[in-house]
């Protein structure tokens, strides 16, 4: 088994009230730090599983016990030029000059923020092309897709777990 991680953010409990902490030990989510920043949880999680999906699932399950609304899985799928860089271990500077075309051609358009200073990109497109040069391996093609459906199973389902542990499923196996 391998240990993946990623973040749940989540809402609708008071992290005030006694037996908080408990509450997330007593779901399953024995394995996250816990934090409230800018009015959500933030649950980290380090969850071992045979795959990413299977532990976004499980930890989607086990934070769902604890009567939280599960807002969306991060890493977030809006990336800056920097979040590239952190994300794919290539230099700031070689990102800049791929997004430039001053280093090979066909590097993602931004999706938003597309007139300011500080554009982002979607991490999904530029985990693809970034496959396509070698520069990255497809289990971050792989794990970029999940999050960003997960992140859209839940704001079109309002986190609703039908079919959820199904679809990210289908995913991984693609």
């Amino acid at each position: 088994m391998k240990t993946h991680e990623f973040t749940i953010v989540a809402s609708g409990l008071d992290p005030e009230m006694d037996g908080y902490e408990d509450r997330f030990f007593e779901a399953g989510c024995d394995d996250a730090t816990l934090s409230f920043q800018k009015g959500v949880i933030i649950v980290e999680f380090a969850r071992e599983a045979v795959s990413f999906s299977k532990a976004i699932v499980t930890a989607y399950e086990d934070v769902l016990k604890t009567g939280a609304k599960i807002e969306r899985v991060e890493p977030d799928y809006l990336v800056s030029l920097s979040d590239i860089a952190e994300r794919s271990s290539l230099t700031r500077q070689a990102i800049s000059l791929y997004a430039k075309a001053e280093r090979g051609s066909g590097f993602p358009n931004p999706v938003a923020r597309v007139t300011s200073n500080s554009p982002l990109w979607d991490w999904l497109e530029v985990t693809e092309w970034l496959h396509a040069l070698s520069k990255i391996d497809s289990a971050a093609v792989v794990e970029a897709r999940i999050v960003k459906e997960a992140n859209r199973f839940l704001e079109l389902h309002e986190g609703e777990p039908d079919g959820f542990a199904k679809r990210l499923a289908m995913l991984e196996a693609a």
